[in-house]
């Protein structure tokens, strides 16, 4: 009998996913706890760069620029991801800041943010200079939106406190070109990271667009398309677990603190990678494997949507299947509502996303075993 071509793309589909799954799978240990005691504490300024050119791919697309989250209900999972991880083991994101309210809440002992924009890691290169330079959060906030500190802020002040005084505050051009200057010549002078012109005014670019919104700043497509349907930063930051209990980076000082400490020790690596990539991904896992540290958590935010409108995500499951993986790791991606409900369960539609947990090893086995065909099932195996 003979066979068509669309049933030998299929069948040669399914036995490439079965052969990088099978090149994958074994790297899953089924050990409870990460074995992490080859990390160093500290990386150095130069390791710190390597890695980030060592692991990266080059730049690529996406549609908007993403300089802060459109998710307001990322926080709601946090209380779960304590109890199921603790701290310690790697962390993986994608995007921009949320990833700094998952990071303080799990204290991983190092931290991977890979996006397909080059774009994404000069903004958290922008974030690692700003971040290191503020002693605490009302001077953060000072550099990044480029105004002048109001009186009466200190460590016990709210982040809506801090938030509402910088809504007020003009913006100081004159201040925003000395802040400029004195990121730029931390990321180059005194750390050394060869950035590029290209890099330089990048990192302009996004630098004045937090001059120039302030804390209104959101999500955004080009020229403005939807800007009032997302949340601002300032809501991004006051926003709560779903229980009461506020959890951004900014919730509390220590909280900052601990961002702060992370950031000094070169410990937050952004990576320009295409998830369905050939190399960011594997690559980040070889580290960890080179170094004894599990992924214990893996923010996807929606980017597996785009990876099923073709067959990217075959590719990007293999590359997570690749990594170094325990029973506790977790998938946490977010959920878009379609028109007013999410078609999983049809909830009525309440805030725009939902945020959800899945076991990395249970999906990587549904993928093997042909029970994931589109991004529906990812979400039916979600909670």
């Amino acid at each position: 009998m003979q066979i068509g071509p669309m049933a030998r793309r299929t069948a040669h589909r399914v036995a490439l996913l079965a052969l990088l799954l099978t090149c994958a799978l074994p790297c899953f240990t089924p050990s409870p706890h990460a074995r992490e005691g080859a990390l160093p504490g500290r990386l150095d300024d130069r390791a710190f760069w390597q890695l980030v050119n060592d692991l990266s791919e080059p730049g690529g697309f996406f549609r908007s620029d993403n300089l802060v989250s459109n998710e307001t209900a990322f926080q709601q999972v946090i209380p779960a991801l304590q109890t199921q991880l603790g701290s310690g083991g790697a962390y993986v994101g994608v995007g921009p800041d949320q990833n700094f309210t998952y990071i303080v809440a799990l204290q991983p002992r190092i931290a991977f943010i890979v996006d397909i924009r080059r774009q994404n890691m000069v903004l958290h290169l922008l974030y690692k200079a700003v971040i290191e330079q503020s002693s605490d959060r009302a001077e953060f906030l000072s550099r990044l939106f480029s105004r002048k500190r109001p009186s009466g802020l200190n460590a016990a002040t709210s982040a809506d406190a801090l938030l509402t005084a910088y809504a007020t505050a003009p913006p100081d051009p004159k201040l925003y070109e000395r802040n400029l200057q004195a990121a730029t010549k931390r990321l180059m002078k005194q750390h050394r990271f060869a950035l590029t012109r290209d890099d330089l005014r990048s990192l302009d670019y996004v630098y004045r667009a937090f001059l120039n919104a302030g804390p209104e700043i959101r999500y955004s497509f080009p020229r403005g398309f939807g800007w009032d349907r997302f949340p601002s930063y300032r809501e991004l930051m006051t926003t709560t677990d779903g229980g009461g209990v506020p959890r951004s980076y900014l919730a509390t000082e220590a909280n900052y603190q601990t961002l702060r400490n992370l950031q000094q020790r070169n410990l937050i690596v952004p990576v320009v990678g295409d998830f369905a990539g050939p190399k960011a991904l594997r690559a980040v896992g070889t580290f960890l494997r080179q170094h004894d540290v599990n992924v214990s958590a893996f923010y996807t935010s929606n980017v597996e949507q785009y990876l099923f409108r073709g067959e990217d995500w075959q590719q990007f499951y293999a590359n997570v299947g690749s990594m170094p993986l325990d029973a506790r790791s977790l998938f946490i991606r977010s959920y878009f509502n379609r028109f007013g409900y999410f078609s999983y369960g049809q909830a009525p539609a309440g805030p725009r996303s939902l945020t959800l947990l899945s076991p990395i090893p249970d999906l990587l086995a549904a993928v093997a075993a042909g029970r994931v065909q589109g991004y529906d099932d990812v979400i039916a195996l979600s909670r």
